[in-house]
């Protein structure tokens, strides 16, 4: 009974009826990635590799030399640094594409099993 309120709730909404519509598939996930979605990839590991361990060895640096100042003024720098080379990668490889690719693909799939 909840679940035939939800399905027509869901069913009513604009975005639900396109999804519905205009079926997607993931097609494009299985095709080559370009060189643009490597290096966006890239990017964005690197970001990891440069954020937190980064914070953490300038935290341990001003530990060590007992200046503080090292960790007040380092930490957040290379933090920024590191989200803005990881918002650099996402949009060289497209994730808000990808992202929103796969978000209509599951709700699609979600929806058809709630609607049948």
């Amino acid at each position: 009974m909840i679940r035939r309120k939800i399905a027509q709730y869901l069913a009513g909404k604009q975005y639900i009826r396109e999804v519905l519509a205009n079926p997607v598939d993931l097609s494009e996930f299985k095709e080559r990635p370009t060189p643009r979605l490597i290096t966006g990839l890239i990017l964005m590991g690197l970001s990891y590799v440069i954020g937190w361990p980064a914070v953490i060895a300038l935290g341990a640096l001003a530990a060590w030399l007992k200046e503080p100042m090292i960790a007040v003024i380092g930490c957040p720098t290379t933090y920024g640094l590191s989200y803005v080379v990881f918002i650099v990668g996402a949009w060289l490889a497209r994730a808000p594409h990808y992202m929103g690719t796969l978000a209509r693909y599951t709700i699609q799939i979600f929806l058809r099993k709630l609607l049948s």
